[in-house]
């Protein structure tokens, strides 16, 4: 696989329940692979984004498995954890805002609100459970993966639209969008 086998909305599984994996086949460790060449060549392509995670539906895969990158400070390192089957099993902390993009949502970013800690359940590819307790940066983007498995898309949690979406510009930073015109009106995100 790669990038171009990366789905975007309006792509209509981004929006669907994604299925439990009963057995770690020869299908799913595949596919595991396959989401790493699709994240790692995306990330080649992109001048100034990490790609720091997936989610078997952004490759139009219905199955609750995604990855994440194991040091996102070190893009050079192409090492990702493997959580089937996730769920988030608590919740700590206020919701925090902060800005949030997706390789389904290409070139934009919103703020959206995440709690500051949570604590995750999942099965490695060898089909061992483990947790992770997590804080910050990785409690986000373990949030926005697990919404992923259930057909949840970051711009879903954006309830004030008006100032909370922005534009990737060519030189890396962020421009704010008018929520009418740029947005609603073309459609974008829907």
């Amino acid at each position: 696989m790669n990038k171009e086998n990366i789905v975007t909305l309006p792509e209509p599984n981004l929006r669907k329940r994604s299925q439990k994996i009963g057995v770690i086949t020869d299908e799913i460790k595949k596919l595991i692979a396959d989401m790493t060449d699709a994240t790692i060549d995306w990330e080649a392509s992109r001048d100034h984004e990490a790609a720091v995670g997936l989610a078997a539906i952004q490759v139009n895969k219905l199955y609750r498995v995604f990855i994440i990158r194991n040091d996102f400070e070190n893009t050079e390192n192409k090492k990702f954890t493997v959580f089937i089957n996730p769920e988030i099993v608590k919740k700590v902390g206020p919701l925090e805002e902060d800005y949030e993009g997706c390789l389904s949502v290409p070139d934009i970013y919103g703020k959206v609100p995440r709690y500051q800690s949570v604590k995750v359940k999942a099965l490695n590819e060898h089909g061992q459970t483990f947790r992770v307790t997590a804080h910050g940066y990785l409690a986000r983007i373990l949030q926005h993966e697990v919404d992923h498995t259930h057909g949840i898309v970051f711009i879903d949690h954006i309830k004030n639209k008006k100032d909370a979406f922005y534009r990737l510009m060519p030189e890396g930073g962020l421009e704010p969008l008018d929520y009418e015109k740029d947005v609603k009106q073309n459609s974008i995100l829907w």
